[in-house]
């Protein structure tokens, strides 16, 4: 690792650039709680690129986590990248000014590393354009020893295969403590004046939640990986997800950035869970999150306390995969209402778990704003519910609603999916049934029908979870299935319930890519240099785009997406963390025995 002189664009950011896009706010930086120094004094400089707009990624925890975490070390510094709107894109190429950070206005790619949070499949070529705009070569192969080490976290590190070709090293699993390890690992060898290459040999080698993709190759025997081999012995062959066994005592932004353009959420957002202690065998994060661990109600409200007086945040988000299992549910809502309800700062309650502790939620949350009330059932009939795993009665749903309108709740927001395994058309007709009856349900107490939102998303068979292995259902199975939703609630005048439909084309586009081996790099940059961007924008996604990128290799998007896994074939993800695969076929063939 080289040292280099970090350069400051500041002058041609304010003159050339800024004036000319639609939203300079995006772009501008200096927020109130902004952390800025000095980069040329520092050992060790990371760019932390979420690749999507600011309102999106301002809002992400992890990547304010991760600002924190790092800018506490004197002798390291980490400032912010986004992905540019089409326009500021236009106006950055035509003006040649090579992609800056927020804070310094400084070249990014004159950081030591650019680190990026990859949450989604379908933000892969916005990572792609980082790097262009960077003027970094897109290919790790391709870079010189001068140019910055390209890190990958977050979710999709988990199945990262598809985008190897494209980073150096990939961080597995939770990034608190992590990136301080691997911070003065790259600090000391930068000192120490070791080459590139050494230092991922010696990160590969020290730290087993690290994967560097050059170190390994795979063999091909059609559609199928024959093998998966390290380039010398001395290597691992299988990583684990690191995981913080302390969550009370483990770092929280107490002064977060309070955005200047209007994020997606603007809250005080405290984690009071990790992990899950449901199964749910759609869902990759309650496999590669665990253990399941817990902050005390004390450490909330500190926290809570310290957010709101440096950011004046009037809303209070209790955030898990499922809040309604955190054991102090009821000991913290007490303890933050005391203090916040003469503030008028409410508390917002993320999607819900239902069983019999959601029954006594609202009597509990008198200052839990009560706009709406969002739950995911996933399937309408219990017989699914059994087949995902998912332990929600029909009496405790009802229970829970009803509990809910008692207490002033007018909305409910359900999230259902289909395409599970043994689904027929009467499971998915009955989505509607049950939406109505919710509705309607309100109507014991004297009032009008409830609005009911109902988001109806597709199975995306996800790695790391007994799904993996079955193929997703086709796009014409999906359109069929909301043309009977749809049917049915103008059947039965459903008048109160309002559908909202997922992007058939986009979850087909999970599907393919998600499940995909490193050969996807390929269909990758070709879609990206064909013009894809921003692929979770429904104005930007072109799924014929993609259809052609796949084609143009040899390779059909449907087939991929809708493509079933042996239970001896090997993986293109079973070496990146995550629960053995034998675990996860014993889930798998309990399924399917329902």
């Amino acid at each position: 690792m080289k040292n280099r002189e970090i350069e400051i664009l500041k002058d041609a950011v304010e003159t050339d650039f800024l004036p000319f896009v639609r939203r300079p706010s995006r772009y501008i930086g200096g927020e109130v709680n902004q952390i800025k120094k000095d980069l040329n004094n520092r050992d060790l400089t990371f760019a932390l690129c979420f690749p999507d707009i600011y309102e999106i990624g301002m809002s992400h925890t992890g990547l304010a986590i991760i600002y924190d975490v790092i800018n506490s070390l004197e002798w390291a510094s980490a400032e912010r990248v986004f992905s540019l709107w089409p326009d500021a894109e236009e106006v950055l190429r035509e003006k040649g000014i090579s992609l800056f950070t927020l804070e310094s206005k400084a070249a990014v790619c004159d950081f030591d590393v650019l680190a990026f949070s990859i949450t989604n499949e379908l933000c892969y070529t916005n990572i792609l354009k980082i790097l262009d705009l960077a003027g970094i070569a897109l290919r790790a192969k391709d870079r010189t020893k001068n140019e910055p080490l390209i890190i990958g976290g977050a979710g999709m590190s988990n199945c990262c295969e598809p985008i190897a070709e494209f980073f150096d090293i990939f961080i597995l699993g939770q990034g608190e403590e992590t990136v301080v390890k691997v911070a003065e690992h790259l600090r000391d060898s930068k000192i120490r004046g070791l080459s590139k290459q050494q230092v991922l040999i010696d990160a590969a080698k020290k730290f087993d939640f690290v994967y560097v993709p050059s170190l390994y190759k795979f063999q091909y025997d059609g559609s199928k990986i024959k093998s998966f081999r390290p380039g010398n012995d001395s290597l691992p062959v299988r990583f684990e997800n690191a995981f913080v066994e302390d969550l009370d005592s483990s770092p929280v932004p107490l002064a977060p950035i309070v955005p200047f353009a209007e994020a997606v959420h603007e809250r005080i957002s405290i984690e009071v869970m990790r992990g899950c202690p449901g199964r749910c065998r759609f869902c990759q994060a309650s496999y590669c999150r665990r253990p399941v661990r817990f902050k005390t109600p004390d450490r909330v409200f500190e926290i809570a306390k310290a957010v709101y007086h440096s950011t004046g945040f009037d809303t209070i988000s209790l955030l898990s995969l499922s809040t309604a299992d955190y054991p102090y549910l009821e000991e913290t809502l007490e303890k933050l209402g005391k203090y916040f309800e003469s503030l008028r700062v409410g508390i917002s309650l993320p999607s819900l778990r239902v069983d019999a502790q959601l029954r006594l939620l609202p009597k509990l949350t008198s200052n839990v704003r009560k706009g709406g009330l969002t739950i995911a059932v996933e399937a309408a009939s219990e017989k699914l519910r059994k087949i995902i795993n998912k332990p929600i009665t029909n009496e405790n749903l009802f229970a829970a609603v009803e509990a809910a309108y008692k207490e002033g709740f007018g909305k409910v927001k359900l999230y259902f999916m289909v395409g599970f395994p043994s689904e027929t058309e009467e499971d998915i007709e009955a989505i509607a049934d049950l939406c109505f009856d919710l509705a309607k349900l309100r109507k014991r107490l004297g009032q009008g029908p409830a609005q009911i939102n109902a988001a109806v998303s597709w199975l995306v068979p996800k790695p790391h979870t007994p799904f993996a292995w079955l193929g997703q259902k086709s796009v014409e199975y999906f359109e069929n299935a909301k043309k009977i939703i749809l049917s049915r609630k103008k059947q039965i005048r459903a008048n109160a319930v309002q559908f909202k439909f997922h992007d058939i084309g986009q979850s087909v586009m999970e599907s393919a890519i998600g499940r995909g081996d490193r050969r996807l790099a390929d269909v990758i940059e070709y879609a990206y240099r064909s013009g894809a961007k921003f692929d979770l924008w429904s104005e930007h996604f072109d799924f014929e785009l993609w259809e052609n990128a796949f084609h143009n290799f040899g390779l059909d998007i449907n087939t991929l997406a809708q493509r079933s896994f042996d239970a001896d074939e090997i993986l293109p993800w079973q070496h990146l963390g995550g629960p053995k695969k034998d675990y996860l076929l014993s889930h798998y063939n309990d399924a399917m025995k329902l």
